[in-house]
């Protein structure tokens, strides 16, 4: 266990194969008339609940201050609440399998995003890794979901929102990340926030009926939260060890074991393109790393806040 605690491609290859399987298990909520805002707050509520459990048996406590409060509460927003609710809202549109390829592009947007904020770069390699990885997504975009069931533009659209959400969430942590503060005090601040903003969306749009529907899919639920709790420990820990980017490529984990569970156990099908598209999106995937790999720059990046700059 402490080997895997250590190793970047270890976690890796645990923390997408986990977060892949909330696109089954979202699946099946929001075909059991799961509201997609419901079913984030599950997701969050359980894993910020048994990683604080956790983390109270380790004898160990989260100690507020105003900066962890900011950090908990916007990525709490970024990287969970707005891409988990974009998620559940597009999969009975898009199919698992389909909406767990726009995971894939999550280190391509991450990368754009290093470039932008200075936190890495360009390079020829890097650039060439954007465009490929582009010209995937428009392909996968073209094909609407699942073959003979094309979707509505609209949720293609959402559908490509989440790598947005989640790749401006993987540079916020990085650079804000609080100092001295560990990976399983900030996976329980970060969800218990979001579990926070999302009750709060939930009883103001939704009402307390909403919470209903759950009552049908309880071993669902169960499944649900044991993998996400398992997952957001290992999740901080490879943003410690391997830096935005490379956290990024849980992705690609991901994406594959949505379209295996989406293809294999829930009667998915999807068309040639789609396929194609996921495979040039991998490869535009591949060459950004080794793009990054040639940058040399560290996988921690810390940038001072403005107010803290003569």
């Amino acid at each position: 266990m402490r080997f895997l605690w250590d190793s970047a491609i270890g976690l890796l290859v645990v923390t997408g194969g986990l977060l892949g399987m909330t696109l089954p298990f979202g699946k099946l909520a929001t075909a059991a008339g799961v509201p997609a805002m419901v079913w984030a707050f599950v997701i969050s509520l359980g894993a910020g609940g048994v990683l604080f459990l956790a983390l109270l048996l380790r004898g160990e406590r989260i100690r507020l201050t105003p900066h962890k409060l900011r950090y908990f509460f916007i990525t709490a927003a970024i990287s969970y609440a707005i891409p988990n609710l974009l998620m559940f809202s597009a999969i009975p549109h898009l199919g698992a399998g389909y909406t767990g390829i726009m995971f894939t592009l999550s280190p391509v947007i991450t990368l754009v995003f290093s470039i932008l904020l200075g936190v890495r770069r360009p390079n020829l390699l890097g650039v060439i890794g954007i465009v490929v990885g582009f010209a995937g997504a428009a392909m996968v975009a073209l094909t609407r979901g699942e073959a003979g069931q094309p979707a509505d533009y609209f949720w293609v659209a959402i559908g490509l929102l989440i790598p947005v959400s989640l790749a401006a969430g993987n540079i916020y942590r990085t650079i804000d990340w609080p100092e001295g503060t560990g990976p399983i005090e900030l996976a329980v601040g970060s969800h218990l926030a979001s579990a926070t903003l999302l009750l709060i969306g939930i009883l103001s749009l939704l009402g307390t009926h909403a919470f209903v529907p759950l009552g049908s899919v309880p071993l669902v639920a169960v499944g649900q939260v044991a993998s996400a709790s398992a997952m957001f420990a290992f999740f901080f820990r490879l943003q410690a060890v391997g830096g935005p980017v490379y956290l990024s490529q849980i992705g690609y984990v991901a994406a594959a074991v949505g379209l295996f569970a989406g293809t294999i156990f829930l009667g998915e099908h999807y068309q040639l393109l789609t396929w194609l598209g996921a495979a040039i999106i991998t490869a535009g995937v591949f060459i950004t790393t080794k793009a990054q790999s040639q940058t040399g720059a560290p996988a921690m990046v810390r940038i001072e806040p403005a107010s803290s700059r003569s």
